[in-house]
């Protein structure tokens, strides 16, 4: 009997240990998922006119799940250290549905890496860069993010459209309607810029003279913070949820011990 109490006790410092450490990890989610969504790159208003932002909406059930981790870690504490079954199954059905919950964050999280592909992106550009007329008011709040946001990342990253600046001569665009190919080979912001904002030399830069405009694209600026986040909300999610699972099992096991 001595040796079944000790080996209760040594459960229980380990399922409060475990609970303990879920519910830093879920104030770590929670922070790690408001960080996303703040949207600290300015790519955002790329992603909603995909009209795919699900790895958003993954940060979101992200900062939920955070939240919820914390409170029901407390709840799981009390519950062991006060042996009380009630408190252990309102605990144990709490946490599956949270599991569950955060299961899904990190499979869209994992999965939607695979959908930001370059050609996704060109398209987007292409269609909403500078376009003159928009069908209504929602389109036209959507194309203004998208062009005051690749306005942004060329001047910050020092690129130039997605692959190149030949993706403004190789396709067919809403800026080349209202840009002649002369003037406007590509955006100005492509363009090597000074001190002040302005072009270094901007008739080099119209002639594609090595030096005057930027030769490399931007994608790499866009997939690497999206990606970065994107594996953050989704393999710490995951991390999370084995260890969960782990301390799950125990309080199961421990809730079967505990005497009516």
């Amino acid at each position: 009997m001595a040796k079944i109490n000790d080996g209760i006790r040594i459960l229980q410092g380990l399922l409060v240990f475990g609970n303990v450490i879920i519910g830093m990890c879920g104030i770590a989610l929670t922070a790690e998922c408001i960080f996303f969504v703040s949207d600290p790159h300015g790519l955002y208003p790329l992603l909603e006119a995909t009209e795919n932002d699900d790895i958003y909406a993954a940060a979101w059930i992200g900062i939920f799940v955070g939240f919820a981790l914390f409170a029901l870690s407390i709840l799981g504490i009390v519950g062991v250290i006060k042996s009380n079954r009630t408190l252990l199954m309102v605990y144990i059905i709490l946490m599956l549905i949270t599991y569950a919950f955060e299961m899904a964050s990190c499979i869209t999280a994992a999965t939607h890496q695979d959908f930001l592909t370059p050609n996704l992106f060109l398209k987007q550009m292409l269609e909403r860069y500078n376009k003159s007329d928009t069908d209504n008011n929602n389109d036209k709040w959507m194309t203004e993010g998208v062009t005051k946001t690749w306005n942004k990342l060329m001047l910050q990253n020092q690129c130039c459209g997605v692959r190149g600046p030949s993706d403004w001569q190789e396709y067919t665009s809403a800026f080349r309607v209202t840009h002649n190919d002369a003037d406007f080979p590509w955006p100005h912001n492509c363009c090597v810029m000074d001190a002040q904002g302005s072009p270094v030399n901007l008739d080099g830069c119209k002639l594609g003279v090595p030096g005057y405009y930027n030769s490399n694209g931007c994608y790499d600026a866009i997939s690497g913070p999206l990606n970065t986040h994107a594996w953050g909300v989704a393999w710490f999610g995951f991390a999370i949820l084995c260890w969960t699972f782990c301390v799950l099992l125990g309080t199961m096991f421990y809730w079967s011990r505990i005497d009516d």
